[in-house]
């Protein structure tokens, strides 16, 4: 897992246009990249709806949600709950890697690997200012907000 202090991983992606996206563009303002397993199911939806519902109240602040999912349905997604911030697209799980979500999990007694909900706030200068391991997809948008008072 990415350390608190530690320079963010690189990021380029794309987002759900199909545009390449370079988080370091985003410098001069805190970011928060949250990570989550698959577009439109009932966990992420809750994660990202919360965090659009909250997006008036964080001013400059930048949303960026993350998953394996390819730009086309991460499109679908965003015009399906009118999310109105930068999702991308890491099919090849790199940056996951990079911050350390891409775990080994385990359902039914298989084991498979996949993405460890979890949110990152990066400050002005691209340090990880706070890290939320393993984070509730209700418990995003509230821990976002008391980050930021």
């Amino acid at each position: 897992m990415t350390t608190v202090g530690s320079p963010a991983p690189s990021i380029v992606l794309l987002n759900q246009q199909g545009e390449s996206i370079d988080l370091a563009s985003l410098r001069g303002r805190k970011v928060l990249v949250y990570f989550y397993p698959k577009a439109d199911t009932p966990g992420c939806t809750t994660q990202s709806c919360g965090l659009r519902d909250i997006a008036a109240q964080i001013g400059t602040t930048a949303i960026v949600g993350i998953s394996p999912d390819k730009p086309a349905k991460l499109a679908r997604f965003d015009e399906k709950y009118s999310l109105g911030f930068t999702l991308l697209s890491d099919e090849d799980h790199a940056v996951a890697e990079a911050f350390g979500v891409w775990v080994e999990k385990s359902m039914y007694g298989k084991k498979y690997m996949g993405i460890q909900r979890s949110a990152f706030l990066i400050d002005e200068s691209g340090n990880i200012e706070r890290a939320w391991p393993k984070i509730s997809p209700k418990d995003t948008p509230t821990e976002l907000l008391a980050a930021l008072n």
